[in-house]
């Protein structure tokens, strides 16, 4: 009982991670029309997580170990790869088809984790992977399929997410999940700035919105997002956190249209549907029918 309490917690904390990343599109647009280019931004978002958190558990910090370093270094660079090739690859394709590219790592994500684990996924994890990929169909992709260069570099970007998840479920349940998050946004910081050295340039003013937007997506989307998924995904399978994170494309929707005036349409409404009863299916794989039938059976 108490095991499936800490797995309902773990998805409700899960459903929030997905709310706060939603939110985060509308934050990520305004950081660019400030100026400041996609690895910049980042860079310094992922530094004002490494440090708010580095100061908050400075105590943790000194008990790093060597297996804590390997680690938060993999899931590290898996983070940055993911970052780096959507928001390059959104440069050269439609905002829907990167949405729809990205939100295939969720039928990645149980066979990546089969891989690491050796644990096969059930066939409800698989029929719900499916469905939450083609909600996220319903919900951005538009126009013909012909993959271009950003839509290739959004695919890469769906298994570099994938992997993260896969890794993230792997090594959540061996070390310190503080520890995690702190040296995974460490390393993202690290790899951030190098690239940013090296292919953008920092412009010599930035306006209020978008050094507002950077720091919400620092504090809300970096630090507390990822330091809840870590946390959760302790308690919770891989391929289930990848379900429900899947529902940032619901999200994301929903604050366009509050706040950027988008129009619902009906593919919308299939595509959150879709998703809604994949996640449904992931959670109960329908057992309250079941049972419902068995009794009918009975009397």
């Amino acid at each position: 009982m108490e095991k499936n309490k800490k797995h309902i917690v773990a998805d409700l904390t899960l459903v929030i991670v997905a709310i706060i990343w939603g939110s985060g599109f509308t934050a990520s647009r305004m950081a660019l029309d400030s100026g400041l280019g996609p690895f910049y931004i980042m860079a310094f978002r992922f530094l004002i997580a490494a440090i708010i958190m580095g100061i908050v558990f400075y105590k943790k910090i000194k008990n790093i170990q060597k297996k804590d370093l390997i680690a938060g270094s993999a899931v590290g660079f898996f983070l940055f790869f993911a970052f780096a090739t959507q928001t390059v690859g959104l440069q050269f394709t439609t905002a829907s088809k990167n949405a729809f590219l990205t939100g295939t790592n969720v039928v990645m994500v149980p066979f990546i984790f089969w891989a690491i684990t050796k644990i096969k996924p059930d066939a409800w994890s698989l029929l719900s992977a499916v469905m939450c990929f083609l909600g996220i169909g319903f919900l951005s992709f538009e126009g013909n399929f012909s993959l271009g260069y950003g839509d290739t570099l959004s695919l890469i970007c769906a298994i570099g997410f994938a992997c993260h998840i896969s890794l993230t479920g792997y090594y959540s349940k061996q070390i310190d999940t503080t520890l995690l998050t702190i040296i995974q946004m460490a390393v993202a910081t690290i790899l951030s700035f190098v690239f940013g050295f090296f292919f953008e340039t920092l412009p010599k003013e930035v306006g209020t919105n978008g050094i507002l937007s950077v720091i919400y997506l620092g504090i809300f989307s970096t630090m507390i997002a990822f330091f809840l998924q870590t946390t959760a995904q302790k308690y919770t399978t891989a391929s289930r956190t990848a379900i429900i994170l899947s529902t940032e494309a619901i999200f994301g929707t929903l604050f366009s249209i509050m706040l950027l005036g988008e129009v619902v349409t009906f593919k919308m409404i299939i595509g959150g549907a879709t998703i809604f009863i994949a996640i449904i299916t992931a959670e109960t794989k329908w057992e309250f029918l079941r049972k419902k039938q068995c009794d009918a059976a009975s009397s």
